[in-house]
């Protein structure tokens, strides 16, 4: 969608004309803030035919950034526009910023030294937009020199030379690729996952020539289309390990021991997290983003007051961190080697570069000036400001027939097509005279409204072209959902492989038992190599060693990992105690088959109400979700709409890891229910969650004639009754409410679906009364427990399941750090967070002592703003904190874990866990849930006392946090506690015991054969058969050379005969 017809008419009025002539020559223009995107494009162009004038436009923030971007590229069409990322870390950290970030840099970087018009990925940049801290980040010199990797089909390059080169630009050989900056080899196939890219890529060598690059997807390793532009493949690491640098770190070892560790390493080549500080020491120089733009470049600031305030701020949160890296490293708490360098420009010493340069510096402020008192003053733009109307639409459909009557031409720039011809129908029906236009390519009319989609901010007024712009955010109040946060996925994970083991793991062999896995051999027999998998045994006899069972790998299907939730007894080959074993876990499964199959039957014979197809509303509700759906996330839509569309009730159970977009399946059942003239019920297990999801409902539902009311003790009297009413009278569409939803005086009108939201939070009494709701409305429950899918399939067309194991898209992963409390630390991780506008939770767990905490934080950060929560606070207190936590009004929120289930805070970015030892190791992962669900990367601070011992249990769960930072890792996590509840949850918990004693996959295949047999399925018995045949029957190792892609492989091929 494109605004140029708006560009083009007021670029004919004299202020915006004398901007480009001021700008370019460098001075101070002043501007209302709403202007200054028109002003940047302006000034962005488009150029005469064959100039070569480019600009820099610098902004205070990140999201700044990007917003500008979007705006620009949708006034000025066909710009090559680039946002360069600032890195997640401060300069000091001992955390590596993200190979995406540094990929991005790179490129460029890349593009800004050694344009190729003839690549489309390499074309020359017209515009780059940074904030602050990307301009004043210190850059390696010559970053812009290093080539990237490019590959087209037809090339001829040597594999392993590319290998080697792909290397040293930072990329990670594995035997898999499955995130950003890693690559894989297999025989004449090079797999790479660019930064840049949003599909890993698989190129196919014959000889030296390359003859196929396809894109790949990770989840199943499996090509997809062709790349028509090839591989580029930019450095992933702003430090590369070239051959002096190596020698730098060398000799930096030796003469510093507390370096000895880390600089050991890059002298080796190995890569080491948080190496980035030593850049200053180890290249020949760091210089400022401004020492890499061409000649040509002019500069301009957009809110110059605020982006001086922000590098100053940087400048000091990093001084602060180069303190507390150091902290307690060495004698005297200095650091042993200068790193000054490695700091933050101050954004005098850019300006000052930029002038040495002879590059035009601009500053676009909104503070106006006197012109008349100050001959220097620059130049104001006449222009200003639109009013906010905050909801009062009938207000500003009456301003707008004012305007258009008076003859003015206005524009109302909406965010989505669906809601842009909503806003001119309510016009037309009101008598506006107004027009819909997709894309805004003319000068648009004087006395008619012109409705069209855009990226627009904030309107304007502009008296000279006698314009005035409104945007759908100066009608509603908020930000609408914008597809421009649809960016590249961060990384794109395979599905959990169930068979991934290590020496010493505990393995279930279906006619054997427990034992526990040693290693894969290879023998041969009878003149034929095959590979075996070695399992061990309990001796036989006492005092003898143990037995061991050689597995053919084509006998991998009766073998599965053992998950218990406790360490297991290994069995003995030939013993009866397994035997045994089988028999009380099968008889006991006989009984919950029973109830499965009960429960089925009722299920079945009742009926419910058939709901419609989708609607055009349906679609337009859809197409407005600011993110990209995973596939998993699209399947359960898909299941849930079918059930919805059956006559028998829907009971239906989602599963997934924190974060992974259950929240939005629940928008889109309700709003289907509400198509049909149903009314819906989101139970919730706390008040917290029930402001939460009244937020998230509002927000998606702002364009649509939906009600959305809420029943929790936050309510007052007065609201609770309002609610209650349009409950009982069908007022209310949508009620979302804690348990007080299941009291006898909520009545409902027409209740066709019910949502739950933690169904394993309620109590029995609850679900007894959910019981007699389920026999005619459609029930859709919802849990963060995360349920392995092989129960999914054990039980499928007895309760529904959906399982989303692919994390969302636009998620990273959160940057973890574990160690021991520090006040150093601490003040510089919250001010850190506050320099991009962020808030912080603090997990404190002791009401007794949390105020103390409180304090010691004023103490440390006083410009922050610091509030308490917890669960022994008064009703109206809590309310108050954590609405002023939503709105923004309190960086700090210093609370217990009632934040661990559900608080969707985007703005939330930084979450520190005090005394994290305390904590069990599935409450730390829902803690960390809790931030990382916006656009920045999330850091988690897990901390301990150093000066009390630690047992080995809490010293194994803070490792684990540490070690598995991906999203789903609530899956690999080892939480075995959190799948022994889920199958708890599922089947009755008094199954665990037999779950420990079977393994939990032979569990769920019992559970699979005791349904089939109350069904009068005939079970299928599988005799052990065993055929030994002189032929070649094993993988090579020189085809796949890992033995975990072998054992995967293995097993692939042994579930399939």
């Amino acid at each position: 969608m494109t605004l140029s017809g708006l560009l083009e008419t007021v670029a004919r009025a004299d202020s915006f004309r004398a901007v480009r002539q001021q700008a370019f020559a460098g001075g101070r223009i002043a501007s209302p803030r709403a202007v200054q995107p028109i002003l940047a494009a302006l000034l962005a162009g488009p150029k005469p035919v064959g100039a070569q004038r480019r600009l820099l436009v610098i902004t205070a923030t990140g999201q700044e950034a990007e917003d500008l971007a979007s705006t620009v590229r949708g006034l000025v069409p066909g710009l090559e526009i680039a946002v360069l990322p600032s890195w997640e870390t401060l300069p000091h950290e001992r955390m590596s910023p993200s190979s995406d970030t540094i990929g991005r840099r790179v490129a460029i970087l890349r593009r800004l030294a050694h344009p190729d018009e003839a690549d489309p990925l390499l074309r020359s940049i017209d515009v780059v937009v940074a904030s602050i801290r990307a301009v004043v980040q210190p850059i390696a010199g010559g970053l812009g020199q290093v080539a990237p990797v490019r590959l087209r089909v037809g090339d001829d390059y040597d594999l392993s030379a590319l290998v080697r080169r792909l290397v040293e630009l930072g990329y990670e050989r594995l035997d898999l690729v499955e995130r950003r900056g890693q690559i894989a080899v297999r025989g004449g196939i090079l797999d790479v996952f660019p930064p840049n890219s949003e599909h890993p890529l698989r190129v196919e060598f014959w000889g030296d020539a390359v003859e196929e690059i396809r894109t790949f997807t990770v989840t199943d390793q499996r090509s997809l289309d062709n790349a028509p532009d090839g591989l580029f493949a930019p450095p992933v690491r702003e430090l590369l390990l070239t051959e002096s640098v190596r020698a730098r770190a060398a000799k930096l070892a030796q003469e510093n021991p507390s370096l000895h560790d880390i600089c050991a390493q890059l002298a080796e080549g190995v890569a080491v997290d948080g190496m980035e500080a030593l850049i200053p020491v180890l290249t020949d120089s760091v210089e400022p983003l401004i020492s890499f733009l061409p000649e040509s470049t002019s500069v301009v600031v957009l809110d110059p007051e605020r982006v001086r305030t922000r590098a100053h701020d940087l400048v000091r949160t990093a001084d602060e961190f180069l303190a507390a890296s150091w902290h307690n490293a060495t004698v005297g708490n200095k650091a042993p080697i200068d790193l000054s360098r490695s700091n933050f420009f101050s954004l005098d010493e850019v300006r000052d570069q930029a002038l040495h340069r002879e590059l035009p510096w601009c500053e676009l402020t909104p503070l106006f000036m006197d012109e008349s008192l100050d001959l220097d003053a620059g130049m104001s733009v006449a222009a200003s400001g639109l009013e906010i109307y905050r909801g009062e639409v009938a207000r500003a459909i009456e301003d707008m027939r004012k305007w258009t009557t008076a003859g003015q031409a206005v524009v109302l720039v909406s965010e989505g097509h669906g809601s842009a011809e909503r806003l001119a129908e309510s016009l037309a029906t009101e008598g506006v005279a107004c027009v819909f236009v997709e894309s805004l390519l003319q000068t648009p009319a004087p006395s008619v409204v012109t409705v069209t989609v855009g990226s627009l901010e904030h309107g304007f007024v502009a008296p000279e072209s006698s314009l005035i712009v409104i945007t759908e955010r100066d009608l509603v109040g908020q930000r609408a959902s914008t597809k421009d946060m649809r960016k590249l996925p961060s990384r794109r994970r395979r599905a959990i492989d169930p068979l991934t083991l290590v020496a010493g793991d505990f393995v279930v062999h279906e006619q054997h038992g427990v034992g526990r896995y040693i290693e894969m051999v290879q023998r041969e027999v009878g003149g034929a190599t095959r590979e075996y998998l070695v399992l061990e045994y309990a001796a036989s006899k006492r005092g003898q060693p143990a037995d061991r069972l050689f597995v053919p790998t084509d006998q991998l299907d009766g073998v599965t990992k053992y998950v218990g939730g406790e360490m297991p007894s290994v069995h003995r080959l030939g013993g009866a105690d397994w035997q045994k074993t089988k028999g009380r876990a099968r008889k006991a499964v006989k009984e919950i088959a029973g109830e499965l199959i009960r429960l089925y039957a009722s299920r079945q014979a009742s009926v419910g109400y058939a709901y419609g197809p989708d609607t055009p509303w349906q679609r337009e509700l859809e197409d407005a979700f600011a993110y990209v759906e995973t596939p998993d996330q699209l399947m359960c839509i898909d299941e849930v709409k079918a059930d919805m569309e059956r006559a028998i009730p829907m009971d239906r159970l989602i599963c997934g890891d924190v974060g992974y977009g259950k929240t939005e399946i629940a928008v889109r059942a309700a709003f289907k229910a509400v198509q049909d003239g149903k009314q819906v019920a989101v139970l919730v297990p706390t008040t917290l969650l029930v402001q939460q999801h009244v937020s998230t409902f509002s927000e998606r539902y702002g364009s649509f004639p939906i009600q959305v009311g809420a029943l929790s003790r936050f309510n007052t009297d007065k609201e609770a009754k309002a609610v209650l009413a349009g409950v009982s009278d069908g007022t209310v569409d949508v009620v979302i409410g804690t348990h007080r939803l299941l009291t006898p005086d909520v009545r409902f009108k027409d209740l066709g679906l019910v949502i739950l939201d933690e169904e394993q939070r309620f109590g029995v009494e609850h679900k007894e009364h959910l019981k007699a709701l389920r026999s005619n409305v459609d029930v859709l429950a919802m849990s963060a427990t995360p349920i392995p899918r092989t129960l999914e399939m054990a039980v499928t067309g007895i309760r529904e399941m959906s399982v989303i194991q692919t994390p969302p898209e636009e998620r990273h992963p959160v940057l973890t750090f574990v160690g021991p409390y520090d006040d150093k630390q601490i003040s510089a991780a919250i001010r850190r967070e506050l320099l991009r506008d962020g808030q912080v939770f603090f997990v404190h767990n002791r009401v007794d002592s949390i105020e103390r905490v409180a304090s010691r934080l004023r103490d440390l950060v006083p410009e922050a703003r610091i509030s308490t929560a917890h669960g022994q606070m008064g009703e109206q207190a809590l309310e108050s904190v954590i609405v002023d936590f939503w709105e923004r009004s309190v960086d700090v929120l210093v609370c217990t874990t009632i934040v661990e289930s559900g608080i969707d805070i985007a703005n939330a970015n930084t979450l520190i866990v005090d005394r994290a030892d305390m904590f069990g190791l599935s409450q730390l992962h829902q803690l960390r849930g809790r931030v990382g669900r916006g656009r920045e990367r999330a850091y988690a601070y897990f901390l301990y006392n150093p000066e009390k011992p630690m047992t080995e249990t809490a010293h194994e769960r803070l490792a684990t946090i540490a070690q598995h930072t991906d999203l789903g890792s609530g899956m690999q996590i080892a939480l075995r506690d959190l799948e022994i509840r889920g199958a708890g949850n599922l089947l009755g918990g008094e199954q665990s015991g037999h779950i420990a004693d079977v393994g939990f996959d032979l569990y769920v295949r019992l559970v699979g054969e005791a349904l089939a047999e109350h069904k009068g399925e005939s079970a299928v018995e599988h005799a052990e058969m065993r055929v030994e045949l002189p032929i070649e029957a094993h993988i090579p190792h020189d085809y796949i050379g890992h033995e975990r892609l072998r054992l995967e492989a293995y097993k692939r091929l042994a579930d399939a005969m």
